[in-house]
């Protein structure tokens, strides 16, 4: 078969000429309809000032020195005076009150009731009032409420001052993990939420040590030595809550001890911390109306994430309320358990700041959280394969590896939630939804370790591990539903979106979640 070649047209001056006019014209055309679409995206956003003056890792370091070091003290004698029941526990308080175990499980469950209740109220007073005001007032009144404890004369006076106890601490913690948000954009919030979460670890190390030493005051004053753990550890909670308003600081806005270029550069990180395009997100929340808790209790993030916090905050306060107990009845004296449980909580906190330090780099949370989870259910694993064995070593180890997955978790979880809620009052009462709910968790666990099951506990550490499981299950669920909302934002066409947005929160198409 053959072909024709036909050469090539000739083409002149003036066509050409034309062709190019056409072309022209088309680019010309292209090139404003790309800048149309420019101007229509610029149009929703917001100028981004540069702060060329300003180092970042100074200003951290700043608040680092001025805000977390009076928030772990905080936190510490919260969860000192929490969990010393444990400690009392072993030092005769059941003798001394005629308690069965039931009942001394019952003033451990109780707590949680009251301090679960009163969570939201206390975030949303801390968000109306000033933090530097309402937290030492909430301090001053449980450091008299354990000081009254170690006074009572039945089962029924301890029972009442833990109900009191769970009022008066309900608004620590959400309120400084909310306040922290407060300073700190979501990248930067999780290491500051461990050094913070690791004053409990320490908590938990100090505790064995200050318990050892107070026993000793045992008949000092007519008082037995597990009186004196409560009345001495509720006087020094007062006497720091009198010092801690002068070393609390309300909001970057107020911050005496940023410069004014620094300040307006923390108020634009926050800003800017939820957007796709570095755009300022700026919602009118300067005054509370009730649709921000409704958003919150409606949020699927707060349920979805329950599952999660549970996994970790039953293994928490199992261990923290029954540790001494557990490790007595592995055969050791009462002193050599409160002493035994010092190492245990000291890795723990090592181990949580560098993990948070991490995953701030990493700009990421599941895959840590999933990680230390799994070393929870790890240890679970160990301590009921070796219970019953003759083998108190591999218990206390199996504990151990527990503890140090708990510690690094914990404020991994509550960090990704709570970065993940957008819109100041929104946050503060998604948080203490969260974390009231989450902490339900607390009066579960007060009664896996019960009287009868001593010194295996099998039934305690299956339900722990159990729980892990589920936790581990709602936090890849979590992990997918973000990447799959992050891509549907990723497809939209952003330049439609003329009006302000942002008043959507976490709902607004420039917000993505963090993974």
């Amino acid at each position: 078969m053959s072909h024709s070649i036909h050469p090539p047209e000739k083409v002149s001056v003036g066509q050409l000429q034309a062709s190019q006019t056409s072309q022209s014209t088309q680019s010309s055309a292209m090139e404003r309809q790309h800048d149309e679409k420019i101007t229509d995206r610029e149009s929703a956003r917001v100028d981004i000032p540069e702060f060329p003056s300003i180092d970042e890792k100074t200003v951290l370091r700043k608040m680092d020195i001025r805000l977390i070091p009076m928030l772990s003290i905080l936190y510490l004698l919260a969860f000192l005076d929490r969990g010393n029941i444990g400690n009392a526990k072993i030092e005769g308080l059941l003798d001394d009150l005629h308690m069965s175990g039931p009942q001394y499980n019952w003033t451990l469950t109780v707590f949680f009731f009251t301090y679960c209740v009163f969570e939201l109220p206390s975030n949303l007073l801390l968000k109306k009032l000033r933090p530097s005001r309402w937290l030492p007032l909430i301090m001053i009144a449980w450091g008299i409420v354990m000081t009254l404890m170690g006074v009572v004369h039945n089962y029924t006076g301890l029972l009442a001052t833990r109900l009191f106890l769970g009022i008066a601490e309900a608004g620590l913690y959400p309120g400084v993990a909310y306040y922290i948000t407060l300073w700190y954009p979501r990248h930067r919030a999780q290491y500051r939420q461990a050094l913070f979460f690791s004053a409990a670890s320490i908590a938990g190390a100090f505790s064995g040590i200050l318990a050892y030493g107070i026993a000793k005051m045992d008949g000092v004053g007519g008082y037995a030595g597990w009186r004196w753990i409560f009345i001495l550890e509720g006087l020094l909670t007062v006497v720091v809550a009198l010092v801690a308003p002068f070393a609390i600081h309300d909001c970057p806005e107020t911050a005496t001890f940023l410069t004014d270029a620094e300040r307006q550069f923390v108020i634009h990180s926050l800003r800017t911390q939820h957007s796709s395009d570095s755009r300022e997100m700026v919602q009118d929340q300067t005054k509370f109306h009730f649709r921000y808790v409704i958003e919150a209790f409606t949020d699927w993030q707060i349920y979805a994430g329950l599952f999660m916090y549970w996994g970790i905050t039953c293994p928490l306060y199992g261990i923290s309320l029954f540790l001494p107990s557990i490790i007595k009845d592995l055969g050791y004296t009462s002193s050599t358990a409160q002493l035994l449980t010092v190492p245990i909580y000291i890795v723990a906190a090592i181990v949580a700041v560098f993990a948070a330090w991490v995953s701030d780099r990493r700009k990421q949370r599941s895959p840590f959280i999933l990680f230390f989870m799994a070393m929870i259910a790890i240890g679970f694993i160990i301590c009921l394969a070796s219970s019953g064995r003759g083998v108190p070593g591999v218990v206390y180890f199996g504990v151990f590896v527990a503890v140090v997955g708990i510690y690094p978790a914990f404020p991994g979880n509550v960090t990704w939630v709570s970065v993940n809620l957008a819109g100041d009052y929104k946050r503060a009462a998604g948080m203490a939804i969260y974390i009231g709910l989450g902490n339900l968790a607390g009066a579960m666990a007060s009664n896996f370790y019960r009287a009868q099951d001593a010194p295996q506990y099998i039934l305690g550490h299956a339900l722990e591990l159990a729980f892990v499981v589920v936790g581990m299950i709602a936090t890849v669920i979590m992990r997918f539903t973000y990447q799959c909302i992050n891509r549907k934002r990723d497809s939209l066409d952003l330049s439609q979106y003329s009006s302000d947005p942002d008043s959507l929160g976490d709902r607004s198409p420039f917000f993505r979640y963090m993974l």
